[in-house]
């Protein structure tokens, strides 16, 4: 009935299968005289979504998450995760080969320094690491008596029989009408930024930076409509944008050259050293900037200033017309939710539908908007316990009937070219449990507290990530991810410098938008997540000696009112779900056919104790 077109269901080859790729990386390094090497799920900019060509980590090991690092030792080899990636890390990768362990407490670098020997030599690939990151890693080795080497070229790629080709996705235009900002007045506001830096040049190492300050928009990763480029802006003169030209057209070509020079990406090097050797200060993203970079700029007399990407934060701001585009976008998408919920709640008590099913049909209703441009993530539909695993991707063989007494967990978004969506629902899949509505109403009062958060200027999301979580913690639970992250204006989904989380240090300002998804997950049973994205606007607070900030939720998708207890509610709990859900039926209604009009009045009615 339906068909997926941007993702795969295909199943990721078996950990044991992989046991010979291992034999053969030793192999390898024993060859160029090292002991061990790191792995990094990475690529030269450090980005979520990459191309095939570099999934060296999923090649060698079978582990197909969007984060992890691997360690070969001669004797044993160790596969890192963090916690939402425990239980699919178990299924996929052979446990008589690897280790698995945690990537983020305690770190990488305290298993290192335990399993290493005086005299070894732990090889690393200095365009997939970060400085900060080679610098852990040599501080790791130092304390166990090892050295860690720079290599040349990646051990990986020398066995790697089949890798696939740089992608060369084609450029396009980012009209004026979306970006609503020219690119010569993004370049004046970004040198203004490398005045405060005491900086002669700026590096953008992150092809979301380049896409952004330049206007375009590529097609070299799977979701996400980046061109993978680098650029170099001087302090005076004119910007360089390195980019691989058979990827432009002549119209990308002529828009890009009348802001910027163009340059073969092998050339970057170059312009670094000739830049370098009069002592220039270059700045470099230390989050995505690759350690090769701050070696070749030291090495050829410059000073690199490390630190954080002035585009990120002016980025993340979104101006009025971006925000108009993410509003339209979220309607449009709000209409294809709608159809898909109203399909589900016919369909999937019969027991006849699976989670490929709900994939297929979610992306299909989609693309019926002719708007859509790609899914922003592969979709997450999980039923039953593959509900609990909190970045579950379904395949063919994990792909689960939804059940009568299933939750189904559904987390996607989409890419237009006026903005990026994401949402997730958890829908019962007939009578829910006593624990279950529990549970979810829980994870909706933590959702409800972050959309009602009203929060002066300078607030960070670390302030505000507990109102998430308090009323899990009032039963004794949590969830083991962050509560929002950015996200683009068709960019990338998950998007810095803002975030709410234990860590999220950054200062939330107007014009951002970050998601709301707090969660619960029982293990081998079911997951709970509530998701809808949040502009931060400006709050109207009487008698405020501060400027005050707070939310406007952008996501247009009814909550299932079957998994309420409304007896736990407070009244302005409940109030702001009868409001929402007004605000649902007044912006999605009219573009419905009969059969889901009458689906979204029931499923957004209100709600009375």
């Amino acid at each position: 009935m339906f068909e997926a077109q941007f993702q795969s269901f295909e199943d990721p080859e078996s950990g044991v299968a992989l046991s010979g790729r291992l034999a053969a990386c030793r192999a390898e390094l024993g060859r160029r005289g090292l002991t061990g090497f790191v792995v990094p799920r990475a690529d030269q900019q450090q980005n979520e979504y990459v191309a095939p060509c570099e999934e060296r980590l999923a090649w060698l090991t079978g582990f197909t998450g969007s984060a992890g690092l691997a360690v070969v030792l001669t004797e044993i080899a160790a596969l890192f995760v963090d916690g939402r990636y425990t239980l699919q890390a178990g299924q996929q990768v052979d446990q008589q080969a690897w280790q698995i362990a945690p990537l983020i407490e305690p770190p990488p670098e305290s298993w290192l320094a335990q399993h290493l020997k005086p005299g070894d030599r732990l090889g690393f690939d200095p365009w997939l690491h970060t400085s900060a990151a080679a610098e852990r890693l040599a501080a790791a080795c130092t304390k166990a008596g090892a050295e860690l080497i720079p290599v040349d070229s990646n051990p990986i790629d020398a066995i790697w029989p089949e890798r696939p080709q740089p992608p060369l996705g084609a450029v396009a235009v980012h009209d004026l009408s979306f970006a609503g900002e020219a690119e010569q007045d993004k370049l004046t506001r970004i040198r203004a930024e490398l005045v405060k830096l005491k900086a002669d040049a700026l590096v953008l190492s992150d092809s979301h930076a380049v896409a952004w300050t330049f206007n375009i928009r590529g097609a070299d990763v799977p979701h996400t409509p980046l061109p993978l480029s680098y650029a170099l802006v001087p302090q005076h003169g004119r910007p360089t944008v390195f980019i691989d030209e058979r990827k432009l057209s002549n119209s990308a070509r002529d828009h890009l050259e009348r802001s910027a020079a163009v340059a073969a990406p092998e050339t970057l090097a170059e312009a670094l050293r000739a830049l370098a050797q009069d002592g220039a200060a270059v700045a470099l993203d230390a989050a995505t900037a690759a350690d090769a970079l701050t070696r070749l700029i030291a090495a050829a007399g410059g000073r690199p200033l490390r630190g954080a990407d002035p585009t990120t934060l002016l980025k993340a701001v979104k101006n009025d017309t971006e925000i108009a585009g993410s509003r339209a976008a979220h309607r449009r998408d709000a209409v294809a939710l709608a159809r898909f919920l109203a399909f589900i709640d016919r369909e999937a008590a019969s027991g006849q539908l699976t989670e490929i099913d709900a994939v297929e049909a979610l992306e299909s209703f989609r693309r019926d908007t002719g708007a859509l441009k790609d899914i922003s993530f592969p979709t997450i539909s999980g039923t039953g316990p593959n509900g609990a695993i909190v970045h579950y991707r379904v395949t063919r063989s994990s792909n689960r009937r939804i059940a009568r007494g299933d939750l189904l967990l559904i987390d996607s978004g989409a890419q237009y070219q006026d903005g990026t969506t994401d949402v997730t629902r958890t829908i019962a899949i007939g009578e829910p449990t006593e624990e279950m509505r529990d549970r979810f109403t829980r994870v909706l009062r933590g959702h409800i507290a972050i959309a009602r958060a009203v929060f002066p200027d300078g607030a960070t999301g670390a302030q505000l990530d507990p109102l998430a979580r308090q009323f899990l913690w009032q039963a004794g639970l949590d969830f083991d991810h962050g509560t929002g992250h950015g996200v683009g204006s068709y960019l990338s989904v998950h998007e810095g410098p803002a975030r709410i989380a234990k860590l999220g240090t950054t200062p939330l300002q107007r014009g951002m938008i970050l998601s709301n998804e707090p969660g619960y997950y029982k293990a081998g049973a079911y997951g709970i997540r509530i998701e809808n994205l949040e502009l931060v606007v400006a709050a109207k607070v009487d008698g405020a000696e501060k400027p005050m900030n707070g939310f406007e939720t952008l996501t247009l998708a009814p909550i299932d009112r079957r998994l309420i207890d409304v007896s736990a509610l407070s009244e302005p709990e409940l109030n702001w779900l009868n409001d929402y859900h007004a605000t649902v039926r007044a912006e999605v209604r009219p573009h419905l056919d009969a059969a889901t009009r009458a689906w979204l009045d029931a499923a957004t009615a209100p709600l009375e104790r």
